[in-house]
């Protein structure tokens, strides 16, 4: 059962990685993006496998050595756990960068390869996504004296 349940974690989560990525600009993305509820199937994954081995989690976690977790990720319901947690992190990640991204106003195009980046190795997808969101936006030059600013979007 741990097996399984190590193999369907990430599954979980993909149906939410999939709009982000493919369906940026859709409205029910961002409406469904926007609920931090998305991570409940993959912690409840991770609390099946994180009660069984709670004794060596705990040690772990309030003692940290690297023999101790070292420990910890030898035990099948342990590494099942971490990597449940993992993906839990990195999909609340992934969603504050996509709803960042929106705010900023960045390309999809450049959102797409990032999550991607994101999904496989979080650390180096968030450096980059704070490199690029920290970056000075160009602002639209305002028009000449005596020309009308271009329409805005229908309210």
């Amino acid at each position: 059962m741990t097996g399984a349940l190590f193999e369907i974690t990430f599954y979980l989560a993909a149906p939410f990685w999939l709009l982000m990525i493919f369906a940026p600009t859709w409205s029910g993305t961002a409406r469904v993006v926007a609920s931090p509820l998305t991570v409940l199937p993959v912690l409840a994954v991770y609390v099946v496998m994180a009660v069984p081995v709670f004794p060596e989690l705990w040690t772990a976690v309030s003692s940290p050595d690297i023999d101790t977790f070292r420990d910890l990720t030898a035990l099948a319901g342990g590494a099942g756990a971490i990597w449940a947690q993992v993906i839990a992190w990195d999909l609340l990640l992934g969603q504050w960068m996509y709803l960042q991204s929106r705010k900023l106003g960045l390309s999809p195009l450049l959102m797409g390869p990032l999550l991607v980046l994101t999904i496989l190795l979080s650390p180096f997808g968030l450096l980059i996504f704070l490199a690029v969101g920290a970056r000075p936006r160009r602002r639209r030059a305002p028009p000449p004296r005596g020309v009308a600013p271009p329409p805005g979007p229908p309210r």
